[in-house]
């Protein structure tokens, strides 16, 4: 039995969405060095996810491939055209203004799952959860307050379309409780990757990028987006999908973190204050519904005792 196995449910849940947090940590960053016309990126990034997406369902399934993709169905088809809109948000927002108006727009996604899950799933969400988003969300503000004046109005239109459609994306994937949606981001692939290569074809003398580019856009599409994304699309198969959102505060923090230090910027301190604010409210959120968990096994198991004991006398 593998370890994983031996978790609980919602342990499962945290690990994999967390985990695809931190490896798309350093999504927004790559895109800005790469520095690769609209089209171009959008072309190398649909292709080489695709190709990506798909040696991870091999992998997975083998001969229950074909299969997987059959469970999907009509949902799994959506979510795929809706994961298109996120990424074509998500990139063109970076390609337009800077990574900090992106990652704070991205950040509203756990508000918007948060809504959606309650008109459409009708979930009820405990108060420490809506807390933690509102705290969230202003460690988030205060990260990119010095960035806020700085964007354009389309970068920032990009960024809220890739922070709605994921939203509407994680919401959607709970409808079909227990099928992995992930093996149908190949089609995500292919639709981004066909659409933006014909616009690139059409540009004026494609060429292929330059050695650094190309390694840099392989390193992200080919594998960092591949496995990230595969481990976040399966977090509302176990969590409700306004706290997959909030994990993805995760990617949010680290990633801004990471600009700063690789592309020199010099934080503010009410930036710096904002992001130990983000990950001090995961950590306790975690840390106390990880003791919630505990008690209530720990209750469970008196009272099948105290069962058991009663049927031996």
């Amino acid at each position: 039995m593998s370890h994983l196995s031996t978790l609980s449910h919602r342990q499962q849940g945290l690990l994999l969405t967390a985990g695809g947090a931190i490896i798309m940590a350093p999504d927004a960053l790559l895109i800005k060095v790469a520095d690769l016309p609209d089209a171009e990126i959008l072309m190398w990034r649909g292709f080489l996810s695709g190709l990506g997406f798909l040696l991870i369902a091999l992998l997975r399934y083998g001969r229950g491939t074909l299969a997987a993709y059959r469970r999907c169905g009509w949902t799994g088809i959506a979510v795929a055209l809706l994961f298109s809109l996120t990424t074509c948000g998500f990139v063109l927002g970076n390609q337009y203004t800077k990574a900090g108006n992106v990652l704070m727009i991205l950040a509203s996604s756990p508000l918007m799952a948060a809504v959606l899950s309650w008109i459409i799933l009708k979930e009820r969400l405990p108060r420490r959860t809506w807390s933690a988003i509102v705290v969230c969300m202003l460690g988030i503000a205060m990260i990119a307050l010095d960035d806020a004046g700085a964007g354009s109005w389309l970068g920032n239109s990009f960024a809220l379309m890739a922070a709605t459609t994921l939203a509407i994306n994680f919401t959607l994937c709970r409808t079909r409780p227990g099928v992995d949606m992930s093996p149908m981001l190949v089609f995500n692939g292919i639709v981004v990757g066909s659409i933006a290569g014909l616009f690139w074809l059409a540009g004026s003398e494609p060429a292929l990028p330059a050695t650094n580019q190309l390694a840099v856009v392989i390193l992200l599409c080919l594998i960092i987006v591949p496995c990230g994304v595969t481990l976040l699309q399966r977090g509302p198969l176990y969590l409700p999908s306004a706290e997959v959102g909030l994990l993805l505060l995760l990617e949010v923090v680290i990633g801004t973190l990471l600009a700063w230090w690789i592309l020199a910027e010099q934080p503010a301190p009410m930036a710096m204050v904002g992001g130990v604010l983000v990950l001090g409210t995961l950590s306790a959120k975690g840390l106390y519904e990880r003791r919630l968990e505990l008690r209530q096994r720990a209750g469970l198991d008196a009272i099948s005792v105290t069962v058991d004991r009663s049927n031996t006398l």
